[in-house]
């Protein structure tokens, strides 16, 4: 095995090849981004819009599974009104699901 290693090394003049280790890493780096990275910022995508395009009287559900109408919009908080008349102060990114009368529901992606 020992023998090998230095016969390619002698043969390549001493240098070792660089190619095969700058596409074995490209590979690496391309199958790392299109299998990780590139579905998890299409899903932040979507929950980003999905917050965004929120209005009065939208039926959701936050990411604690508390299901309840909108009442009042800012910024940065949403107020819901659930079953009891009961009002919630929930912060916008925390919401999981808008129930939509089209369809059952629109899933978070």
């Amino acid at each position: 095995m020992h023998n090998l290693i230095a016969i390619a090394v002698l043969q390549g003049g001493g240098r070792p090849a660089l190619l095969p280790q700058f596409i074995m890493i490209a590979s690496f780096i391309a199958i790392f981004y299109f299998l990780l990275i590139r579905p998890q910022r299409k899903l932040q995508q979507q929950h980003r819009d999905l917050v965004a395009n929120l209005k009065k009287g939208d039926e959701i559900m936050t990411e604690g599974g508390i299901i309840g109408q909108v009442v009042h919009l800012t910024e940065d908080r949403l107020t819901i009104k659930t079953a009891e008349n009961t009002r919630i102060v929930i912060a916008r990114p925390k919401v999981a699901r808008v129930f939509t009368p089209e369809s059952t529901e629109t899933p978070k992606a």
